[in-house]
């Protein structure tokens, strides 16, 4: 059970969940009304994306506080992020299979984290269960994504835009419930 302290912290940092959220529908958003985008632009595309949303994570579970100590979930969840992005920075000539499991990895075990935060916080906040759908929608996607590996670009990009903005609105959903939880 979390303490009222994290629970203050949680509420006070809500805003961070919320820009992970913005950022994933914008990048969602953009790879469906571009549909026409070239492997390699969707390669530096989702590698900033991937940036981005390891980057929010690890300032969240930095600041976000449990018993004194950083939140080690979304701290992981960020090094993930961060290590996808920088990897796909590196090797933007990457093929479309190497992209798709990197992208699979990274959703299915930010999917885990992100559950494993949502039973963390069941008893502390109401409608936790924004962020263990949105932890469940990663690891469907990641999982699909492993069985389907000869998917077309084509249908790589919508499944990916689709993704984005379903998994950016549970988690603005989320953050909004955590913005009750702050201090007054």
């Amino acid at each position: 059970m979390l303490d009222s302290q994290v629970v203050d912290q949680i509420g006070r940092h809500w805003g961070w969940v919320a820009l992970r959220g913005v950022v994933a529908i914008l990048f969602g958003l953009m790879a469906m009304f571009m549909p026409a985008i070239t492997l390699s632009a969707l390669v530096l595309v989702w590698g900033a994306f991937a940036l981005a949303d390891g980057v929010l994570a690890l300032i969240a579970g930095i600041r976000i506080r449990d018993q004194g100590k950083p939140l080690w979930a979304l701290i992981v969840v960020g090094l993930l992020g961060v290590g996808a992005g920088i990897a796909t920075f590196l090797w933007p000539g990457l093929t479309a299979l190497v992209l798709l499991y990197i992208i699979a990895f990274w959703a299915l075990v930010a999917g885990v984290f992100q559950v494993i935060a949502a039973i963390r916080f069941r008893k502390d906040i109401r409608n936790e269960w924004f962020l263990g759908l949105s932890g469940l929608v990663s690891i469907l996607f990641g999982a699909m994504l492993v069985m389907q590996p000869g998917a077309g670009a084509l249908a790589l990009v919508w499944v990916i835009g689709i993704y984005a903005v379903f998994f950016g609105i549970l988690l603005l959903v989320f953050s909004l419930r955590l913005k009750q939880h702050r201090a007054p």
